[in-house]
This record gives structure tokens, C-alpha cells and sequence, in this order.
């Protein structure tokens, strides 16, 4: 059974979201935040697993449901930091992050027969979701991250394995892309946090 992984940071004013500021304040940016992070965590939380880990930079809040275990991040590049997290695995493991709270079990229910790797590229470039049947640090490590060809860098590096790709989805670093991902998950606690601060924003 997988070891699924969500790499995050804690919701903090300031530290978390910025690119939403403006139209938000870094208060209301850090509320998006937490919204986003809550939604990734429950739907991680209903997907059968083997290990569900929070690889965290920051302080453990109300937030993390009853199941997860909390490492720190380790200090260095995303690169090293999404490295670290998957050399900490034994076995099967899939990676996610806190920005796509539409994320479903049913997205996170992979199948590893037949498979070596997922890939779940990002509407920006990036990618949101990494998998390895045997975890491979060096997979990731020197991956230029935070640029449009970061998910092509990333999947050319599971060159050699069998890779299934996910769904494409969009990332939330926008007040645009916040408005679609609400829309496209109207029932999360994202989509309901963005509806009380839309009235007092003007995006």
C-alpha cells in the first residue's frame, strides 16, 4: 500500500500564499492557506493508505487531522526538500502539496501494478503530484523548481521507468486561479473561505 506524502508549509501570514497579495491581505492570504491545506489533508485522511505523512515547514496546528505523522522539512532547495521527503519512505510513495484542494481519493488511489512511477503535471508547468514504486532521491535533486519547464524537467528525470500520468490540475497561486479552483470543488472548505472574502476584495 502507498505512503502518501503532502509537502506544506504552515499557514502563516506572510510566509504563506504571497502571490494572492494583492488582491488579499497576507491575513486573508494565510486563510486561503489553511482552507487549501485542510481540504489536501482530509482528502488524504479518506484515501486508503499505508502511511499518511505531513513533511512540514513550520508548527503543527488544528489543522492536521488524527492519522498523519509530522517530519520537518529539511533545509535546501524545493529540490532537496521534495528529495528528503521521499528518502524518508520505504516502499511505494506518492507526493503532493497543499496548493490543488481539489485533490480526491480518487485521484490519490493509485494502482502500482505494471507501474513504476505517477506524474501529475500542473497547469502552470509544474507538477502536482509525484510518485515512486522504490523512492529515488536523486530523482529530484537539481530539478530547477518554481519554473514553467519544472514539470518537464521533472518527468524527463523518470526516464527509463513506467510512468502513468494523472490528471492535469491547476495549482492556486492566483486570485484567478483561486476563483477556478473554488468553482471546480464548490464544497471544500477553500471554496467556502473565498466566499467570505470575496465581498470585501475587489480582484
Amino acid at each position: 500500500m502507498t505512503t502518501l506524502l503532502v509537502i506544506a508549509k504552515e499557514p502563516r501570514p506572510g510566509r504563506v500564499k504571497t502571490r494572492l497579495t494583492p488582491p488579499f491581505t497576507p491575513e486573508e492570504a494565510a486563510v486561503l492557506a489553511e482552507a487549501a491545506l485542510a481540504d489536501t489533508l482530509d482528502a488524504v485522511a479518506r484515501t486508503p493508505a499505508r502511511r499518511r505523512v505531513l513533511v512540514l515547514d513550520g508548527t503543527p496546528g488544528p489543522w492536521v487531522p488524527p492519522g498523519f505523522d509530522v517530519v520537518r522539512q529539511c533545509a535546501g532547495g524545493l529540490d532537496e526538500r521534495l528529495a528528503q521527503a521521499f528518502a524518508g519512505c520505504d516502499g511505494q510513495a506518492l507526493l503532493i502539496g497543499m496548493d490543488t484542494p481539489q485533490v480526491t481519493p480518487e485521484l490519490l488511489t493509485v494502482d502500482w501494478s505494471g507501474c513504476d512511477a505517477y506524474f501529475g503535471p500542473a497547469e502552470d508547468g509544474g507538477f502536482w503530484a509525484l510518485g515512486m514504486a522504490e523512492p529515488d532521491p536523486a530523482r529530484l535533486r537539481g530539478v530547477p523548481m518554481s519554473t514553467p519547464q519544472t514539470g518537464e524537467a521533472q518527468r524527463a528525470r523518470l526516464a527509463g521507468l513506467r510512468v502513468r500520468d494523472l490528471p492535469c490540475l491547476r495549482d492556486v497561486d492566483t486570485a484567478s486561479d483561486a476563483d477556478l479552483v473554488a468553482k471546480s470543488a464548490p464544497g471544500g472548505r477553500f471554496a467556502t473561505a473565498l466566499a467570505h472574502l470575496t465581498p470585501t476584495v475587489d480582484r
